[in-house]
């Protein structure tokens, strides 16, 4: 499936770079418009905004087609993200209990959403053959699945939207909130935590995510088992990545990723209880 040729207004614009993201580079700001490089999940995430618009969702960029360079043009979502160094703004419970507010009525309308024939989830790399198990709970919508502070929207101190589509792919509710965890929380060692949620108490924060999302009772209990089997298969995930695509995927993993994962995996195993306990809490 491809998206239509972009016909650009009389106007010329001039491109502003935009900064954020880990590996996504290229990515300008022209006008009313964004411009990025065209991914491998590509077919996915177009026929996917295309849904999402069609469904009335207003939390995600519309896609407008592919301009005379080869680019994906969508329209700028006006507003503030997390980037670095980290605002302080980034432990704010309020924001929090509206970013699990968004990311249920997204994965509400992506649950209506069905993959056209022919079109899979394509990240331009093989499995590792040693990949650990996925936790074994069935897809029930296309995921966001990487819902960083770079990814999503405030205006006026909520979260309004969610960019950068690229991971999106077949998940589970509760994978779908873990990952969302993982980042606001945050699950892993402290240490590895961006400077403002050093502190913070994650048992709560994580909490706060599940009550504001509307997490069933059944995946509550499912969380952990999902985040420690998530972290085994992240390890593997990201060296074999960095190893096949390198840029962006190579610098992260120089700069230490590989041990953070395992930090995290350590993290889990000790504090797994006081999760659980946390989400199950009458």
């Amino acid at each position: 499936m491809s998206a239509a040729t972009y016909v650009e207004p009389d106007e010329s614009e001039p491109e502003v770079p935009l900064l954020g993201g880990d590996v996504t580079e290229g990515v300008v700001r022209r006008g009313s418009t964004v411009r990025r490089p065209v991914g491998h999940n590509a077919p996915l995430v177009h026929a996917l905004l295309r849904h999402l618009e069609e469904a009335g969702f207003a939390g995600a960029p519309r896609l407008l087609g592919i301009d005379a360079s080869g680019r994906e043009v969508l329209t700028y979502v006006r507003g503030e993200v997390a980037g670095r160094p980290r605002p302080a703004w980034l432990a704010d419970e309020t924001r929090l209990v509206s970013v699990g507010r968004l990311v249920r009525a997204y994965d509400d309308a992506a649950a209506g959403f069905v993959l056209p024939e022919g079109i899979q989830p394509d990240f331009g790399v093989s499995e590792p053959p040693d990949m650990p198990p996925a936790p074994a709970y069935p897809a029930e919508l296309v995921g966001h699945m990487d819902l960083t502070p770079d990814n999503i929207v405030f205006r006026d101190g909520e979260a309004a939207a969610l960019i950068d589509f690229d991971m999106a792919r077949p998940a589970s509710r509760v994978d779908e909130i873990h990952n969302a965890m993982l980042y606001w929380a945050p699950l892993g060692d402290p240490k590895d935590a961006d400077p403002p949620l050093h502190d913070v108490d994650v048992p709560r924060r994580c909490r706060i995510l599940a009550d504001a999302y509307g997490m069933s009772d059944l995946d509550r209990s499912r969380l952990v088992e999902v985040a420690v089997l998530r972290a085994r298969r992240s390890w593997f995930s990201m060296k074999h990545i960095a190893e096949e695509q390198g840029g962006g995927w190579a610098r992260m993993w120089q700069e230490g990723v590989g041990d953070r994962i395992k930090r995290r995996e350590a993290w889990l195993e000790r504090h797994g209880a006081e999760l659980e306990a946390a989400l199950t809490a009458p």
